[in-house]
Formats: C-alpha cells, structure tokens, sequence
C-alpha cells in the first residue's frame, strides 16, 4: 500500500516545496526515496547519526552517511531502506517534520512504510534504563487524544499505533540484555516543566504532594513514561494510515525525583537500548 495524503489542495498543487527539509517535487524522489521501507524519528540529530550507523553495521551495508537535508532545521541519514530523521523537542517541531516526511514518501511512490520514534523519556514505576514500548499515546488529561486547535477551532485525533508491531518488538529483547522491556501508554506533553508536574522550573506553583498524587494517577491509567511527541506522533501515523510504533528509555523514575543525575556515559548507553530493540525489529523484518 502506498502513503497516501488525505489532504485534496496538495494533491491538486502543480509543484509542492518541502522548506523544512530542502526537497520539492521537481527532484527525482523515486529515485531517491522510493525503496524507503522504515522511518526512524528521533529528537537528537547527533542520536539520530547514531542509529543510522547502527543500522548500517546490523545490515552490512557499504554505503556513505551522510545528511540528506539541504536545510539546517532538521537532519536525514539514508542507510538503504531506512531512513533516520531528528525531529528536536516538542510536539509543533514534530508535526512540521511528520507532515513533510508523509508528503516525500507520497512523491516517492513509497509503500508499506513502518513510522517508529525512537526517543528518551521520564519513566513512571520503572528502572532507568528500561525501554518502554508505547501501547497507547495519551495527553495530560490520560485520553488517547491529540488536540490541536485548526481555524481558531480545537480538533481533536485519536492516536492509534500498530499493535502487531508493539508485540513484534517486545520480542526483540534478548536475554542477555541488561535492561527490561515493557508495554505501556506514554503520557505526551506539552511542557518539559510544569506540564510534566516537575518541581524544578523557574515556574511551579503546586506542591510536593500534589505533584506525587498525579503522577501516581497517571501510574493507575498504565502510564509509564512521559515524553513530549507521542501523541501527535500517532495521531499523524493514525490520520495517514501508516503503521507507526514508539519506543523510548526511560532515564529516570519520576517517582522518585525529578532530575537526571546519573552519570553521562551511562546515560549514553541507556540511549542505546530503544536503538538496539528498533534495529533488531528491522532486520528481522528485511530478513
């Protein structure tokens, strides 16, 4: 099946720019992107360099990598039928990059592409280090709704991921891994503050105690991470008809505090964990 672009004006358009990535249709998109199979999101250009030089070693694949935008609003790598693209923090910098990757697999004449965000999170019950795979994206409120306000107006999108590709990857642990892999819904925001009941902003005027109730409330409606994408994420995925999965590591447990304080190289290899799960879906897809 072929991504499609439920959007009639883009259809109709002679000519489409895609500004924020540096493509238009008069580039051979085909021939470029057209054996796309998997894309990969994440927030760091830098973590997003990282796994595509992972993906390039699990696939044996002798190719250059390198950044494929002509911009430097996002960044692309390219490693055969996958491709990695960063997307920064937040849900508006997300959407803007969702809706320009959807249209270039569109031009491309991709089909049967799997969406997957690779990120980091603060986890709810669960070790540092653990990979959470996201069964339902929720907001702040717990409902697996994206909202966005459209036309001065407030629209609201289910956000639904593919379960067959959640279960697919929790079998992806390896026994030998040294870390544990679980379901759960991630919590989005829209805040890295305030929004996720943190007491350490410049603003914060709620307590202790009425930040550790909600957080356990959101413990009760299966919440065990929050990040600032997920839910725009899959309601985009959802909208498109594209299959889409999210999986994050978890880098603290926000029942227990709210900064990050263990040591940079650990968290370095506990950035790696969500990547060794994604890659070894993928080649066992491509396999």
């Amino acid at each position: 099946m072929e991504c499609k672009i439920p959007n009639k004006h883009v259809l109709q358009q002679k000519k489409d720019f895609l500004y924020h990535i540096g493509y238009s249709t008069d580039d051979d998109l085909p021939q470029k992107f057209g054996d796309v199979k998997f894309v990969c999101m994440g927030g760091s250009a830098n973590r997003m360099l990282v796994f595509a030089e992972l993906m390039r070693k699990e696939l044996g694949l002798d190719v250059e990598i390198k950044d494929m935008c002509s911009t430097d609003r996002y960044s692309m790598y390219k490693v055969g039928p996958v491709l990695a693209v960063n997307h920064h923090m937040g849900m508006p910098s997300l959407s803007i990059l969702l809706n320009e990757i959807v249209k270039l697999l569109h031009y491309a004449k991709c089909s049967d592409v799997v969406m997957i965000r690779i990120g980091t999170s603060g986890g709810i019950g669960v070790k540092p280090g653990t990979v959470v795979v996201t069964e339902t994206a929720v907001n702040e409120m717990f409902e697996p709704i994206y909202n966005i306000a459209v036309l001065g107006k407030i629209k609201s999108r289910q956000t639904k991921l593919s379960e067959e590709i959640l279960k697919t990857l929790l079998q992806c642990k390896h026994k030998s891994d040294p870390f544990d892999v679980v379901k759960g819904n991630t919590m989005s925001t829209s805040d890295f503050y305030e929004g996720q009941g943190r007491l350490d902003g410049a603003l914060c005027d709620y307590t202790e105690k009425e930040k550790m109730e909600y957080l356990k409330i959101a413990e009760q409606n299966g919440v065990k991470n929050i990040e600032m994408e997920s839910t725009c994420f899959a309601a985009m995925c959802d909208a498109v008809g594209l299959r889409g999965a999210i999986v994050c590591v978890a880098l603290l447990n926000r029942l227990e505090g709210d900064q990050i304080e263990t040591p940079t190289e650990e968290l370095k290899r506990m950035e790696d964990n969500p990547q060794k799960i994604v890659s070894r879906y993928i080649k066992q897809k491509l396999n």
